[in-house]
């Protein structure tokens, strides 16, 4: 024997047979751990796919509902910019106020024309209807006064 197998041979005093044996088992159970670790990585891998296909589902969603509220979004701002302005609304207003005020304005003028134009009418209606009153009785007198005589000239002609 040589020098090598005699310090291993102290080293080693387990027979070649159970050292075969520890080979064997520890292969197996090294077999044993990577079909595990094989199953384990496959349900993984497997978790891992549904997880990106259920991610991917929910991104499409979340993309449709962001599209929609942006559509909508547009349309509300396309409303609002249809709205007029606190300040057009105010203008608009005024301009309405003072075109009622003028035309208010002006039919009260001719109305108080009116009531002028009435006035002068009924005075000198009153003026006119006084003189006639006075034509009238003036010719009452006169009518008066003559009858006496024309009644003592009747008498004297029969």
């Amino acid at each position: 024997m040589r020098y090598d197998e005699v310090v291993m041979s102290g080293v080693f005093t387990l027979p070649r047979a159970a050292l075969l044996l520890a080979g064997v088992a520890a292969g197996a159970m090294a077999k044993f751990f990577v079909s595990t670790d094989e199953r384990q990585t496959g349900a993984l891998r497997k978790s891992i796919a549904d997880l990106e296909s259920r991610l991917a589902t929910q991104e499409k969603l979340h993309e449709s509902r962001i599209t929609e509220l942006e559509a909508k979004v547009g349309d509300h701002e396309r409303r609002l910019n249809d709205v007029p302005s606190t300040t057009q609304i105010v203008a608009a207003m005024e301009t309405l106020l003072s075109k009622t005020m003028t035309s208010l304005d002006a039919r009260l003028s001719a109305q108080a024309h009116s009531i002028d134009v009435l006035k002068t009418t009924v005075s000198q209606t009153d003026e006119l209807l006084e003189r006639v009153l006075e034509s009238i009785d003036s010719l009452r007198q006169g009518e008066n006064e003559e009858s006496p005589q024309l009644a003592g000239a009747g008498r004297l002609s029969r």
